[in-house]
């Protein structure tokens, strides 16, 4: 029997993430009709195969965005915490190389959920991301709960890509009250969509009448639409 997969199977790819750390997993999904790829970083708890990350790799699939979703070391590996920054960082530039290679022919964008975005944001801060022309991040950890801060955003003021940050306004790790007045810090440089009633993991009260099959399409058309503007 002649097995043919779904035009919207992911692919399997491996990649150095380090010389010491060694070989990292990824997920390529490419509809047939992407107009650009989205190197997405995972958040600290989860991996690239975890049903969050996988569902919006779906919905931005729908709307003609390639998705390479991959693991860090820590989770390649089975390990608990994550890895020093400068190892996540260094797996964010090799993600992004891999992805140039893998799609040489689509635009680039880069960034993840929770974490996998901050990594993403630290990275482009130290030196510049070859080919990505903007970051996306799906709730971007201003600080950690019930520690209010704004530490962990200076590095942004560094970076010098577009930035499309779709957050929750009951997100207890960026408080909406410390987030925008950083993002009217970086002007016409950063974009923000807040999506209503959502937390940290842009799950919605049910007293709110939606449901995360209305939130997930939310947040897919919204990146996919920026996406195209910066192209």
């Amino acid at each position: 029997m002649l097995l043919i997969l779904a035009p919207n199977s992911p692919k399997l790819l491996k990649f150095t993430a380090t010389p010491q750390q060694g070989r990292v997993s990824a997920l390529l999904l490419r509809p047939l009709d992407a107009i650009a790829l989205l190197v997405l970083a995972h958040g600290a708890g989860t991996e690239m195969r975890h049903r969050s990350l996988a569902t919006l790799s779906e919905a931005l699939a729908e709307q003609q965005i390639a998705t390479l979703r991959y693991n860090f070391p820590y989770k390649e590996q089975g390990r608990g915490g994550p890895n020093p920054k400068a190892v996540l960082t260094a797996t964010v530039r090799a993600a992004v190389q891999a992805a140039s290679q893998a799609a040489t022919d689509l635009p680039l964008f880069a960034g993840g959920r929770s974490m996998g975005g901050r990594m993403t944001s630290l990275a482009a801060s130290e030196a510049p991301l070859p080919g990505v022309k903007g970051l996306v991040f799906f709730g971007f950890p201003l600080h950690p709960a019930g520690k209010p801060g704004t530490e962990r955003a200076e590095h942004l003021f560094q970076v010098k890509l577009p930035m499309l940050f779709l957050q929750g306004p009951r997100d207890a790790l960026a408080k909406p009250e410390l987030l925008k007045p950083i993002l009217k810090r970086l002007g016409k440089q950063a974009k923000l969509h807040w999506v209503a009633g959502a937390d940290h993991s842009f799950k919605v009260q049910k007293s709110s009448g939606r449901t995360e099959q209305d939130v997930l399409p939310e947040l897919a058309e919204t990146a996919a639409a920026w996406m195209r503007e910066e192209t």
